[in-house]
């Protein structure tokens, strides 16, 4: 047996978005394999790039080639394995490679980080979080309230937005802040809302949280890959993501984490594993651990290797066309959807997602008027079209137009089957 080669995709012009289309395997429809579904669910789970599959068999035939000697031969050692992402990874999401690190998953991440930066005392000792926060971010920041013995009903603090609207305010953020003041420890925001796509700005809410003395946190799982994103600037203390949604590194994939280049030699207490301790003396077994200057200082153990071999893959994909194109396309194909929706179907569905392209990523939801029902109806009439989307309770349809692999036919095929529906449930 030979070891694959580390083959990827040649490099392309950044306006060939018809031909980076082909990179990635579109699922085929149940009923004709030779036609592709629409997919709009690149915020959930996003597609499989060909090349994932190459660099994944790569592994596999490393792994039964040279069994542990795998370690240290072949194009891509698992002893540095991990430090193959780390320069794309820095790049894509605006942080310096000493800043960043793939591992685990989002919450073990964020359990990670608030164990050395939410370090509450007796007067300093709230969480402020959103009030619609996807609910593992809602478990972990109470499961961390508890641990110190605080109660998650008088420090945890949900802030939600004014009756009548789905959305926060940037001025709202500010005042809460400000409102709990020297009693605040951390903020923990998204960098977009998973359930109305609105996009948080990052620096602004560090610069509020700082301000009072408070830690900036940020769960990034909807932002990353979907954003151009600028974390050293931006100040955030830490940040975790996923990887499976826009970066399109498969189900479960490893996930990242950023921890700010002044945190790089911190005291602060934290979980140790045997991997974040310093390279240059890791073999020794020594029994005093001695971390890692920067993220990679809160490694646990050895790096996901098949996990993160799907992330080679996507990051090399993000690098060769870069965040700047990716956004401009994504702002062209959900502009494009907002407004065909707005002019031609506003008496059936409310768009929740600000209308301010700013202020969103690619993601748009969706309430059907008539209620949640009607809205259910709306999503399984769509998936009987081949188009696949994102149903969310009690009454939200979620349609991310994913730059890398969605066109604009696409787009319009969801106004039209969206049409036809409205159209049909009016006369039964």
């Amino acid at each position: 047996m030979t070891v694959v080669a580390n083959i990827l995709p040649v490099p392309m012009p950044i306006a060939d978005f018809a031909a980076l289309r082909t990179e990635f395997a579109i699922p085929q429809t149940a009923t004709d394999s030779a036609m592709s579904v629409h997919y709009f669910c690149g915020n959930s789970l996003g597609l499989m790039p060909k090349a994932a599959k190459t660099m994944v068999l790569e592994a596999i035939d490393a792994w039964a080639v040279e069994g542990v000697e795998g370690h240290f031969k072949g194009t891509a050692p698992w002893m540095t394995y991990h430090e193959l992402v780390r320069d794309d990874l820095a790049q894509l999401v605006g942080a310096k490679p000493i800043e960043v690190v793939a591992m685990n998953t989002l919450t073990v991440n964020l359990h990670l980080l608030m164990t050395s930066f939410f370090r509450p005392t007796a007067t300093r000792n709230v969480i402020l979080m959103e009030a619609r926060a996807f609910p593992s971010d809602r478990y972990a920041l109470a499961s961390q309230l508890k641990l110190h013995g605080l109660d998650a009903s008088t420090c945890l603090v949900e802030l939600a937005p004014e009756p009548g609207s789905d959305l926060l305010h940037p001025d709202a953020i500010d005042a809460a802040i400000q409102s709990i003041g020297e009693r605040l420890s951390l903020v923990l925001m998204p960098g977009v809302q998973y359930a109305t796509g609105q996009a948080f700005d990052i620096a602004r809410i560090s610069r509020a949280a700082h301000a009072v003395g408070a830690i900036a946190g940020f769960d990034l799982a909807h932002a990353v890959g979907n954003l151009a994103l600028n974390l050293h600037a931006s100040n955030a203390d830490f940040a975790v993501w996923c990887s499976y949604k826009y970066l399109n590194s498969g189900p479960g994939a490893v996930a990242g984490a950023f921890v700010h280049e002044r945190h790089a030699l911190t005291d602060r207490p934290r979980l140790a594993g045997w991997w974040g301790s310093n390279a240059n003396t890791r073999f020794q077994m020594g029994p005093n651990f001695e971390p890692t200057p920067g993220a990679e200082g809160w490694q646990l153990s050895n790096p996901p290797i098949f996990s993160l071999a799907p992330l080679r893959a996507s990051l090399a994909q993000f690098s060769r066309i870069g965040m700047p194109a990716l956004r401009a396309r994504s702002l062209q194909l959900t502009g494009q959807l907002s407004d065909r929706i707005s002019a031609e179907l506003a008496d059936f569905i409310e768009i929740i997602t600000p209308s301010a392209p700013a202020q969103r990523g690619c993601q748009l939801s969706l309430r059907v008027l008539k209620g949640a029902l009607a809205g259910r109806a709306c999503h399984a009439a769509l998936a009987s079209a081949n188009i696949i989307a994102d149903w969310r309770e009690p009454d939200v349809i979620r349609v991310a137009p994913a730059p890398m692999y969605n066109t604009f036919a696409d787009v319009d095929t969801l106004v039209a089957a969206l049409k036809i529906h409205f159209e049909e449930a009016a006369v039964r």
